[in-house]
């Protein structure tokens, strides 16, 4: 019987070995390639006239360039076929910001205000910065903050506001009849707002549900809030700071914020950038 030669187009299919699967080159993501063993993460896809190739940079901080062919690299011993990854969705719509504005893109940050924005404390102002760092990039509007409300009255008075100069102060616990409100009283003027929240703590102002809990817990009068809060919350062992940290990480935009801190916030940032009004 004449013998002919194996040709794996007539093998049935339940005999045919599948292809390697195909994976998106994905930056970061770490292969081996076949022929040289050479190992390392994803650096770039790139057309060439020869076809795609891909650049791979060792724990050594090595590049090499290869040809994405077929089943020429292993990922976990696995041969796989490298493809370019697919770009993103075009967004549909404007661009926004966290605070929910229209974000201006390619826009270097304006040269600072002689206004300006003050805050309680530094947890304050990296709350506003995490929502509304955008906005006050565009505008030019620089914020500061305190240290405590005490020190507010010589901050203005050294501060000089003027209508070219206006000062906007958020101010934590802002009810009527409290230490805040009065000191909020003396300092008042028409280039000088001060608007504040009702909650004991910036903290505070974050919804709950951002959190994954049901409320803000209730502590005892005469105990330190945030301490309080840290032990009802089951964050005893955590500082703090780190304690912060957690709660900030869980603010991606305004969407995350009670509405008393939008609004008080929105509120300083029109009266800081408003032109001042012509003689």
């Amino acid at each position: 019987m004449r013998s002919r030669s194996y040709d794996p187009d007539l093998s049935p299919p339940w005999k045919k070995s599948a292809p390697p699967p195909e994976v998106a080159a994905e930056p970061d993501l770490v292969v081996e390639e076949v022929g040289t063993g050479f190992c390392g993460a994803v650096v770039r896809v790139e057309k060439t006239a020869e076809g795609l190739t891909v650049t791979l940079e060792d724990r050594h901080g090595k590049l090499r360039v290869f040809p994405m062919t077929p089943g020429g690299f292993l990922i976990d011993g696995k041969a796989v076929t490298l493809v370019r990854p697919r770009a993103a969705p075009a967004p549909r719509g404007p661009l926004l910001s966290a605070s929910g504005s229209i974000a201006v893109t390619g826009a270097k940050a304006r040269v600072a205000r002689a206004g300006r924005i003050y805050v309680e404390g530094r947890h304050d102002a990296e709350l506003v910065e995490r929502v509304w760092g955008h906005d006050l990039r565009v505008e030019g509007v620089a914020v500061e903050y305190l240290e405590g409300v005490d020190d507010l009255p010589a901050i203005v008075s050294a501060f000089a506001p003027s209508p070219g100069a206006r000062l906007g102060v958020l101010v934590d616990h802002l009810v009527p009849g409290s230490k805040e409100s009065r000191i909020a009283a003396s300092v008042t003027g028409p280039d000088v707002l001060v608007v504040g929240h009702p909650f004991v703590d910036v903290w505070e102002a974050v919804k709950p549900s951002s959190l994954g809990i049901r409320e803000w817990p209730r502590v005892p009068r005469g105990e330190d809030w945030k301490t309080g809060v840290c032990r009802a919350l089951g964050w005893g062992h955590m500082s703090t700071g780190e304690a912060w940290q957690r709660i900030l990480a869980a603010v991606t935009s305004y969407k995350d914020l009670r509405p008393e801190l939008l609004g008080a916030v929105e509120a300083l940032i029109d009266f800081v950038t408003e032109p001042p009004s012509r003689p």
